[in-house]
């Protein structure tokens, strides 16, 4: 499906993973592209940097609040910014007057929300609350944003459907995560902003963030170093590739639930590949495509942390017709790919080249 030309857009957090791989989905497709991005130092920035300048951003041209423009594509931007700065998300806002709106931008990590909480509410509470006042403000024709698969909990009710109970958070984190969507359905019902919330179920591939589980493990295979593995391996996740993931963001991009003065414009999806694998079986996968054994040091559940996620993707199938491509072999082996040929680069910033 093609996305419609001619949308001012907005994504924050395009800096990180999955916003990085939404810019690189958005070159020459007619949309004028501002990607927003606080660039702080959860994880080594320099990454982010590379992601920057792999969508054709010079690292030496970016500057606080100031906007740089992209060598590849003349209708994309960037603008390094943090949600929680009123004045100048507002001022992005009235010069821009964006279209769509892809909030991609939060603070990430299950177990770090334990020790780092007040990280949380201001970038996923704090940060959102800006960005939903300024599509009031300033009428924008769709919301998206990133919600997780971590609202379930410890549901044993799978698959996860949209519809079931999710008012049992298990970590601080997913606290946050189910205070974004209740805002958003608020300001959807008060404001009718047309808005699309995406439940996302443990994304990996190429370009992503170094504290999740199956970078952690190629990395400590290949440097000879303990596979920590939590619940002593009992442990499924619904494992999701990144294009499958951007697929879907991209084709939701102009299908916004429909206004009504009697319905409230909001839809939540779930976004998986409704297949859940156990971690060892990651884990296997992984040894056999960088050639070496794991040394595995099975550890007890840690503190927020949930057995199963599952995704049930009815309602994509059925909207957009979404069928995940990208098996969990196929799609460790680009990740892989990657991996090797860019993680013991020198600098990150080299990972482009």
């Amino acid at each position: 499906m093609d996305v419609v030309e001619d949308k001012r857009v907005l994504v924050t957090g395009s800096a990180g993973f999955i916003g990085h791989h939404v810019m690189q989905s958005l070159y020459h497709t007619g949309h004028t592209v501002i990607g927003l991005d606080v660039l702080n130092s959860f994880y080594d920035p320099e990454l982010k940097y590379a992601r920057l300048q792999a969508q054709g951003f010079e690292k030496q041209k970016i500057a606080y609040n100031q906007l740089c423009l992209n060598c590849k594509d003349p209708d994309l931007s960037f603008i390094q910014l943090d949600l929680t700065d009123v004045k100048g998300l507002q001022m992005l806002f009235h010069e821009h007057q964006f279209d769509i709106v892809v909030n991609l931008a939060a603070q990430a990590g299950i177990r770090y929300s334990i020790d780092n909480p007040q990280a949380y509410i201001d970038s996923n509470i704090l940060g959102f609350m800006n960005l939903l006042e300024c599509c009031r403000r300033y009428k924008t024709k769709h919301l998206l944003f990133a919600s997780s698969s971590s609202v379930y909990g410890n549901s044993a009710e799978v698959p996860f459907n949209t519809a079931q109970c999710t008012d049992y958070p298990v970590s601080l984190y997913a606290a946050t995560k189910k205070a974004n969507e209740i805002l958003a359905y608020s300001y959807a019902h008060l404001y009718n902003i047309p808005t699309t919330g995406l439940r996302f179920f443990t994304v990996y591939g190429p370009w992503g963030r170094p504290d999740m589980a199956y970078y952690c493990f190629a990395k400590s295979i290949v440097e000879g170093f303990p596979v920590k593995v939590f619940n002593n391996g009992d442990m499924q996740r619904d494992f999701t590739y990144i294009d499958d993931v951007v697929s879907c963001i991209v084709n939701l991009l102009h299908l916004s639930p429909e206004t009504a003065q009697v319905s409230t414009p909001f839809h939540l999806y779930n976004v998986g590949n409704s297949k859940p694998e156990n971690l060892l079986t990651l884990i296997s996968i992984l040894e056999r495509l960088l050639g070496k054994k794991a040394i595995l040091q099975l550890e007890p559940m840690q503190p927020g942390d949930v057995h199963t996620t599952y995704a049930d993707v009815q309602d994509l199938e059925e909207k957009i017709n979404y069928r995940p491509a990208t098996s969990l072999e196929n799609g460790l082996t680009q990740f892989v790919q990657w991996f090797n040929l860019h993680h013991y680069a020198p600098k990150v910033a080299a990972l482009v080249k």
